[in-house]
């Protein structure tokens, strides 16, 4: 028995020794790597739990018995959506009143009236204008202006409205002066209308002769405006809001002439004019393009045997793709044309496709092959003509002319002859007051119309950051009801108002949706009114400096990234969300969950999670409402509201000292815009609210007031009329009741006798975010950032903390450990300076505090702390250099033979032994360990897909491009002013060519036009689509009213934001990114791996993943004695590789068609205007204007 033991044991010491030794020569010592984790992250945790008090605020909140309930989606969007149409309902009835008053003032005005002479009415233009001497000049009107912060903080007037003018308007005629002088009468009424509501914006009379009315009163350019290179007022009658309100839907074909009956210069004129027709149209419309000569094709390979939705992409594509056509030549087939255009528009007709409402026929051309087109009307047409038709000729003959007239007349058409650019505009506009001449005839069809979203004036809250608000608008037609002795149909003109999204916004209260919780508006055709994600390609520059708005139509599907959708092609998008989609079109009311993809910080992180989708339609408006809320934490809420009215104590003594703030985009308690009350912050705003609210009297006005029937009087709002939402002001009151003791409770680790081991973690800040939208944090004195430095105030930051992604991150990490932080630290590409300039990055760590009542928990803050990276760096050190007491470990992380790096659940790396690492994406360092990791199903590859991309223009003149000075490039400008000189002596020659130049009437749109010297290759390589914008002052008339003529030269240096919105354009973009997959981590032993034949000596380079408990962290060891390959990925967003010639092929989902359509009057026969030809210019006054031309030119 002992000899047995005794020989058993030099066995076991045999073995230990045995074991050891295998341990020391371990390639990597993986239980080391789970006991520096483990650690690691117990420290961290047990600092940042005691630092910052996270239980010590659960248990405050339990101590005021608060309650945790199950919010009803359902009956939360149904309120919502009520107080919605409530809002609507008050600028629908505005604006009907304006057109009610309108109709009747230019109805008792009749023609005769003279008292809208110049300068009785006041002018934007000549507003407060003075002359060199100081005094007022002569066409100039005195008009005290004073800011406005509710209108997009320029200076107005609210007793007047003023006329904002574009410089081709003739102010001479009759008509003009006419429809200035009955529409000064609405002042009372946008007055009236402005006490009643005063969330009211914009209000306006847009005439369709080409001025607009607009209240309050302004200047242009405005006095102490946004805008520092204002130009003409535009042209809004090609606007979505001026041409959907004034006709119905409409199926639209054009048919371009591509023979060889057109010159060069008559083909651009022609493209112009296509051009010129597409901005007409908006979504509710459908469009192709066709090119005939010997034969008939589409202008667009894209569009193949269809209509397409005139959505703005569709414009854009089909204006890039006929200003890149060239002229095939060949005999003019007009007959083939109008068939093909026939067949189209029919079967569309009669299978239910299209608007379903009006069908045209647009003809642009110079009218060859026009005799023998009967025979088509005859088969296709005749007699109901349920096409209209409307030619455009350019060049062509007297015959061509009369034969194309004589298409029009006969089908309900327009015909018009254009002979210059400055003529297209105007020209086109009569196909919108054709089609409106059903609507005008019956009078009492009033349909009202909401324009697509985009991005107008600055918002008027207290940090509005000057980029511009979602705006908008809501307008009506008005009619003219003089009787007159030959029967006409006229469109006076378009009334309306323009509502901001951000006064939508308020009445869906982020509070009650929850973290991570979202709304969204969906119209008709599935596009968004607002939506979290949405990100319009425009900014507010073009609207600021004209007034023109370039609008969105993005849709649903776009926004809404499913989690089984969109990896490889977008039929792959899930019935769940079409359903979803159909139903809020259809304006039905329901819910339903959906798994998606949620990315962070500009596309560089992704989660997925499960969300609940409530519906509900908005009554009265094609508008439908949807709340969603995350699967399980998002249907639960806190209810903790501390009484303000009856309090014994005074609320106020909670928000002392300046180290707070609450969210400034939230409405706690607001005054109306008529209120001269005024704030400079939102905090001093909610401190005089809590103020009132302690005094005997007060009223909470939590009801916001309900709009009335059209005709039912409505009360004037006080001027100092206010909303205060009571639930969320108690529940903020709560909440600084709770962490009223955080000052006192929190300092420095050190300060704490229990934390002495924890006195190299070194906190500069740390804070405490509500959810009622309250931060409050404390600095470390000690080691606070100099006042100097460039970088925001953490406060400053992370003023909406509750929308910040460390907050939403932080509640969402808590359903997968509780008992944890969220780190982060900021992200870094490498294209950086090496070196922090004495300013190493801070590391944020937050944590979210979930308070439980009967069974069910709900968050309620979010607590955080910003550490210095140097000192956590160094404990990591301290931590990973060391062996476990009583264990042999040859390498650590102190040595040369491993590589450690701390990575957080996207795969960014937080602590490394090179710190310029610190924030850059791991697999951008070592793509090929992050590959592996990848293949070991410890990080998960999502790919992204962005539909609302924005891509450098490689094409646009404004993105470095379209201005280099080509050897030929001084040749052209000398061929164009030598062709100018020749067309002096030549007017005939210059009139048959049809001057691509500006025209004095009308400013250039950069778009649409081109100036001889840029024809050619630059006709060729510039992308024409709606996303370019007009170049500051082209084409415009100078004040003697003589046309600025464009010089041969080098082209002019565009405005800076118009080259910054220029040298983008709208593209589809992928990113590959990851996130941790925490289950396949078992935390009691470290995941091997091993990279093999990754080096021609047949070296392997070991690994060894750990995850740090109480953390987002994982830690990562590599060998590193044997080379490996330079992999490297990144997640950086791409362009989509294009599939086809189309960026997307259409798409056909359904859409829900607006309810009226009028197309159709069965007197309109009776309307004899029709069209005019060419207007013959005397060739003395011709001659006359080009010597003067040729007199300038030598002079300068």
């Amino acid at each position: 028995m002992a000899l047995g033991t005794m020989t058993r044991r030099p066995l076991l010491l045999l073995a230990l020794l045995a074991a050891a030794l295998a341990n020391q020569l371990e390639d990597i010592p993986h239980n080391e790597v789970k006991n520096w984790a483990l650690k690691f992250g117990v420290d961290l945790w047990e600092f940042g739990r005691h630092f910052t008090k996270m239980n010590q605020i659960q248990n405050k909140y339990h101590e005021y018995n608060v309650e945790v309930i199950r919010k009803d989606g359902l009956l939360l969007v149904r309120e919502l959506a009520a107080e919605v149409k409530n809002h609507m309902d008050f600028k629908i009835n505005a604006v009907m009143r304006i057109m009610d008053s309108a109709e009747a003032a230019a109805l008792s005005a009749g023609s005769s009236s003279t008292d809208g002479l110049p300068g009785t009415y006041y002018d934007a233009r000549w507003l407060n204008v003075h002359a060199d001497d100081g005094t007022l000049a002569a066409r100039a009107r005195r008009l005290l202006l004073s800011p406005s912060r509710h209108f997009d903080h320029i200076a107005v007037n609210t007793s007047y409205s003023a006329v904002l003018m574009p410089p081709y308007i003739n102010t001479e005629d009759v008509e003009v002066q006419n429809q200035i002088a009955w529409s000064e009468h609405l002042d009372p009424l946008f007055v009236n209308n402005y006490e009643i509501d005063p969330t009211l914006s914009w209000q306006y009379y847009a005439s369709s002769s080409g001025f607009m009315r607009r209240y309050p009163a302004m200047s242009w350019p405005p006095e102490d405006g946004y805008s520092h290179h204002a130009r003409d007022f535009y042209d809004f009658r090609s606007s979505n809001w001026f041409v959907e309100a004034a006709t119905s839907p409409k199926d639209l074909v054009i048919l371009l002439d591509d023979s060889d009956d057109l010159s060069s210069s008559y083909h651009r004129l022609a493209k112009a004019t296509v051009s010129a027709l597409l901005d007409t149209l908006g979504p509710n419309d459908f469009v192709n393009v066709y090119r005939y000569s010997d034969t008939v094709s589409e202008l667009h390979p894209c569009y193949t045997k269809i209509l397409a939705q005139a959505v703005p992409e569709t414009i854009r594509e089909l204006k890039s793709a006929a200003w890149a056509a060239e002229a095939s030549g060949g005999a003019a087939n007009l007959t083939g044309a109008l068939t093909t255009a026939f067949e189209i528009l029919h079967r569309y007709n009669r299978t239910g496709q299209g608007c379903q409402c009006n069908q045209a026929i647009a003809v642009v051309g110079a009218g060859g092959g026009a005799g023998g087109v009967k025979a088509v009307f005859r088969t296709w047409n005749w007699p109901h003509m349920p096409v209209r038709i409307f030619t455009y000729r350019v060049g062509g003959d007297a015959a061509s002319g009369h034969n194309m007239k004589d298409m029009a007349c006969t089908n309900k058409g327009f015909h018009v002859t254009i002979n210059d650019h400055g003529e297209v505009r105007r020209k086109v506009l009569h196909f919108v007051e054709v089609l409106a001449r059903p609507m005008v005839m019956y009078q009492t069809i009033h349909p009202v119309h909401w324009s697509p979203v985009y991005v107008g004036g600055r918002s008027s809250s207290l940090d509005d950051d000057g980029m511009g608000q979602l705006m908008t608008s809501v307008t009506v037609p008005i009619f003219d009801r003089r009787n007159r002795t030959q029967r006409e149909a006229n469109l006076l003109g378009v009334v309306g108002t323009d509502v901001p999204v951000d006064q939508i916004k308020k009445l869906v209260p982020p509070y009650k949706l929850g973290v991570n919780g979202y709304s969204f508006m969906v119209d008709n055709n599935g596009h968004v009114l607002y939506h979290p994600d949405l990100r319009p390609l425009h900014t507010n520059e073009e609207y600021t400096e004209t007034l023109r708005p370039l609008y969105s139509s993005v849709d649903i599907t776009d926004v809404e990234l499913l989690v089984d959708s969109d990896e490889n092609s977008r039929v792959n998008l899930t019935s769940l969300l079409l359903d979803l989609r159909h139903d809020m079109i259809e304006q039905r009311e329901g819910e339903t969950e959906m798994g998606v993809k949620v990315q962070y910080e500009g596309m560089r992180r992704v989660a997925t999670r499960r969300q609940r989708y409530f519906y509900s339609p908005v009554d009265g408006t094609p508008y439908s409402l949807a709340a969603v809320l995350p699967d399980g934490y998002g249907m639960y809420e806190l209810q903790a509201e501390q009484e303000i009215k009856h309090s014994p104590i005074n609320v106020t003594e909670y928000f002392k000292g300046d180290n707070w703030k609450v969210h400034p985009e939230w409405v706690y308690c607001e005054y109306a815009s008529t209120s001269e009350q005024s704030f400079s912050s939102p905090e001093e705003q909610l401190v005089h609210f809590l103020t009132r609210a302690g005094r005997p009297g007060w009223k909470w006005m939590s009801l916001r007031p309900r709009a009335l029937t059209l005709h039912n009087a409505h009360k004037k709002q006080d001027r100092d009329s206010y909303y205060c939402d009571k639930t969320l002001m108690q529940s903020l009151v709560r909440d600084a009741m709770v962490i009223k003791e955080l000052d006192a409770h929190t300092g420095h680790a050190s300060h704490h006798s229990q934390q002495g081991r924890f006195h190299k973690f070194v906190v500069t800040l740390s804070f405490i975010a509500t959810r009622s939208g309250l931060l409050k944090w404390t600095e470390n004195s000690n080691t606070s950032r100099s006042a100097d430095s460039s970088e925001p105030h953490f406060s400053e930051k992370y003023a909406r903390a509750y929308d910040s992604e460390w907050y939403r991150r932080a509640v969402e990490h808590h359903s997968i450990e509780p008992e944890s932080f969220v780190f982060s630290v900021p992200f870094r590409d490498g294209s950086e300076p090496e070196d922090f300039s004495g300013k190493p990055p801070l590391v944020l760590a937050t944590h979210a505090v979930f308070v439980e009542s009967r069974g069910h928990r709900a968050p309620a803050a979010v607590v955080g702390l910003h550490f210095q990276l140097d000192s956590l760096a160094k404990h990591f050190l301290n931590v990973t250099s060391t062996c476990t007491a009583g264990s042999i470990c040859k390498k650590t992380c102190a040595g040369d033979e491993l590589d450690c790096y701390i990575l957080d659940d996207n795969g960014f790396i937080i602590l490394s032994e090179d710190a310029s690492q610190t924030g850059r994406f791991f697999g951008q360092v070592d793509g090929t360990i992050m590959d592996s990791l990848v293949q070991d199903r410890i990080y998960k590859k999502v790919t992204v897909h962005d539909h609302q991309g924005r891509c450098p223009d490689s094409r646009n003149p404004f993105s470095g491009h379209g201005n280099k000075l080509t050897p030929m490039k001084p040749l052209s400008w000398l061929g164009g002013y030598i062709a100018n000189l020749l067309a002096v002596w030549y007017p005939l020659w210059e009139t048959a060519q049809a001057r691509p130049h500006a025209h004095p009437e009308e400013e250039l749109d950069y778009e649409d036009y081109e100036t001889e010297e840029m024809e050619h290759e630059d006709d060729m390589d510039r992308d024409r689509g709606t996303y370019e914008i007009i170049i500051d002052g082209l084409g415009a008339a100078d004040p003697a009213g003589g046309a600025q003529p464009v010089s041969p030269g080098p082209p002019r240096e565009p405005p800076r934001e118009a080259a910054r919105s220029a040298a983008v354009r709208p593209c589809d973009t992928s990113a590959e990114l990851f996130t941790l997959q925490s289950t396949r981590l078992n935390a009691a032993q470290p995941l091997k791996g091993k990279l093999t034949n990754c080096h021609n000596s047949g070296c392997e380079r070991p690994f060894s993943v750990q995850k740090i408990p109480h953390s987002n962290l994982i830690l990562l060891v590599v060998d590193t004695l044997c080379p490996c390959g330079a992999k490297r990925l990144d997640v950086r967003a791409r362009e989509a590789t294009a599939r086809s010639a189309c960026r997307r092929p259409p798409r056909a989902l359904p859409r829900r068609r607006p309810p009226v359509c009028v197309s159709y009057h069965p007197e309109e026969i009776e309307i004899l205007s029709c069209g005019r030809g060419a207007t013959a210019r005397p060739l003395t006054a011709m001659f006359a204007t080009l010597v003067l031309r040729l007199l300038l030119a030598l002079a300068t």
